[in-house]
């Protein structure tokens, strides 16, 4: 069984928390296994750094639940603010409890925090942002 995510994008709005799910979202999508941050999450942070093309993506309408997530990620973008901010919730699938905010911060700071299995020929971070 895989750990399930939902990744969804959000505009960076003043105001805004970046550990509080928003209340818009402009795309969702699913994913079926490795949700996790030390593989998903490294996932997304490494293509927005180095563009990196990441696959096993669903689409999804934007009203979409899933019982099964264990994750869901947020990408906060906005025009002429760079870079993105990246928040991981950890979801409590098993009880009616709020989700936890596990992660909020910069691309890089999650490579940081997660990324301490990886070499570091695997990744190089953007500094141009």
């Amino acid at each position: 069984m895989g750990t399930r995510a939902q990744v969804r994008f959000a505009t960076r709005e003043d105001g805004v928390s970046f550990s509080e799910h928003p209340d818009k979202i402009h795309a969702q999508f699913y994913v079926n296994s490795d949700g996790y941050p030390e593989g998903l999450g490294l996932e997304i942070a490494m293509s927005y750094a180095d563009q990196e093309i990441i696959s096993g993506w669903e689409i999804e309408d934007l009203d979409t639940k899933h019982g099964d997530v264990e994750y869901i990620y947020y990408i906060w973008q906005h025009p002429n603010k760079h870079p993105a901010y990246i928040s991981i919730f950890k979801t409590n699938i098993f009880s009616d409890e709020d989700e936890e905010c596990e992660f909020v911060g910069k691309p890089n700071k999650l490579i940081a925090k997660y990324g301490s299995q990886l070499d570091e020929s695997h990744y190089k971070l953007n500094t141009n942002v």
